[in-house]
């Protein structure tokens, strides 16, 4: 097997040493444990669990507490954590300290949904650059004592005309963050046309702390072009994994100089199919009084990936739909027994967007949003008390 020297060195995030330099994003109802344990079967890395609200992490919400749940061997166990309150941030990260929940706590300030953004949290926040600063500070100084590592992942900016990216990084990094994470695109852009990695390079060459760059990495050698054009010290894999998991077996590859790639038949993927809804079932039955319905629950989380795993194949659409409405695994293992396991992989997909796509928006934000930076009230009703996104 060809090979060369590794692409980049292990990336530091405080006492953690990650090799490959690869962090999972979370992901709303995907990055729980069954799919965060599949994705670590392929290649190593840093996967982060699902977001978690700071407010409802305070109040003890029992959703919230059941979705802070790792595997036993995972390490580092990575949460993200959602506020815009210094006071309850802080709050939750002591909570996150003192009961031992995770290893590493990162900030989610890229989030650009409405509901979020209307009410001043996500990536809307950093323009208020105090508060943000002040939030920033709040969470290290929670989390330092116990040495627990905190990073930010952020965005560019509202829009084209309100970018807060470099000032941001700075701010985090004078609070004391392990590292920051950029998604080249605004939240006006959502998860439109093309991830600016220019601004990604600005960013690292702004910072000394580690930078890691997110967006439109759909393949393991997108990331070895992130780096070579940027000089980040690590990537952040979102959209292009979904359906397919081992391509962190390809970064991992491609980050130790090797050339391998994965191209699964139809058959190679049945059988990870087969191993992601098992995980899931897992998952839900763990703890469960009633199996079968731990069962069925598992097989419906399940049913949303069908179509990412299915991506190009030649399959007709009654199996697909099918698949995507299995209630138990015999049902899954029968209706997996219905392909052709020697179909090739569908080339013609590679480097292709996944997930989620959608058009440039408008920003929605609290009134008077823009008019002060340096205003750092802490925004009316911007707490969110569901966590997952």
């Amino acid at each position: 097997m060809p090979t060369t020297a590794p692409v980049l060195r292990p990336l530091t995030i405080g006492r953690h040493q990650v090799w490959p330099p690869v962090v999972l994003a979370p992901m709303a109802g995907i990055t729980n444990v069954g799919f965060r344990q599949l994705c670590r079967e392929q290649g190593g890395g840093i996967y982060v669990c699902e977001m978690i609200t700071t407010v409802a992490l305070v109040e003890r919400n029992p959703k919230t507490l059941r979705m802070i749940a790792f595997g036993a061997d995972e390490s580092p166990r990575s949460l993200q954590l959602y506020g815009t309150d210094p006071e309850t941030t802080a709050a939750a990260v002591r909570i996150v300290v003192e009961k031992d929940l995770a290893d590493h706590i990162d900030l989610n300030f890229g989030c650009p949904v409405p509901k979020v953004t209307r009410r001043g949290g996500g990536a809307a926040l950093p323009w208020r650059r105090r508060l943000f600063a002040r939030l920033v500070r709040a969470a290290v100084d929670a989390a330092s004592p116990a040495g627990v590592p905190v990073t930010v992942k952020m965005r560019k900016g509202i829009d084209d005309d309100h970018l807060t990216y470099v000032e941001a990084g700075l701010a985090a990094q004078e609070a004391g963050v392990a590292a920051v994470a950029l998604h080249g695109r605004t939240a006006a852009q959502r998860y439109s046309g093309t991830a600016d990695w220019d601004a990604i390079a600005t960013l690292k060459q702004a910072l000394d702390v580690p930078v890691l760059g997110n967006g439109d990495i759909w393949e393991a050698d997108d990331a070895l072009r992130m780096v070579a054009h940027t000089g980040v010290d690590g990537v952040v894999i979102g959209r292009g994994c979904l359906g397919r998991p081992w391509l962190f077996a390809d970064l991992e590859a491609a980050f130790a100089g090797r050339t391998e790639r994965r191209l699964p038949n139809l058959g190679e993927v049945a059988v990870t199919m087969r191993r992601h809804a098992e995980l899931l079932v897992d998952q839900f039955t763990a703890g469960a009084r009633n199996p079968a319905r731990g069962e069925r629950d598992g097989c419906t989380d399940f049913r949303k990936h069908v179509a990412w795993y299915l991506k190009g194949f030649p399959i007709g659409s009654e199996l697909r739909r099918a698949l995507a409405m299995i209630d138990t695994l015999a049902q899954l293992d029968d209706l997996l027994g219905k392909l052709d396991p020697a179909v090739p992989f569908p080339v013609e997909t590679l480097g292709q967007p996944r997930g989620r796509t959608n058009s440039p928006g408008k920003v929605f934000l609290p009134d008077g949003w823009l008019a002060s930076r340096d205003d750092d009230t802490v925004p009316e009703g911007a707490e969110l008390d569901d966590s997952g996104g």
